[in-house]
């Protein structure tokens, strides 16, 4: 990798890691919303929220395959977290309003995080 693309994929790495811990922060006082209606879910979306940033930690340390592979589970994290937002939205668990910024920012999370699994060269 040229040191222009290396410099980007950190900068992208950087800003995955701020976007992540920013959804963190959206979702704590929804899953407690969540949690009243649905522990279940409440659990699975708090345990794919927490590998988000974990895995891009993880990954910003590692090198090669193994760097790609925590990427891709912090992708798929990242989907996760929308959809089980999506679903507690559509059960009432949620009101739309109040998960609109915390959707956006999943949102952006499965985009940075797809652009991290597939660098330039």
């Amino acid at each position: 990798l040229s040191p222009c693309t290396t410099k980007r994929n950190q900068m992208a790495q950087f800003q995955a890691l701020h976007l992540a811990l920013e959804l963190a922060y959206e979702l704590g006082p929804l899953l407690a919303q969540v949690q009243q209606h649905d522990r279940d879910l409440a659990n699975q979306l708090r345990r794919a929220t927490t590998s988000v940033p974990s895995c891009l930690s993880e990954g910003s340390q590692r090198t090669g395959k193994d760097r790609l592979h925590l990427y891709r589970t912090s992708a798929g994290s990242a989907a996760e977290v929308k959809v089980q937002l999506q679903l507690a939205v559509a059960w009432g668990y949620v009101e739309a309003e109040r998960a609109a910024h915390a959707l956006e920012l999943a949102d952006r999370m499965v985009a940075i995080t797809w652009r991290l699994t597939r660098p330039r060269r």
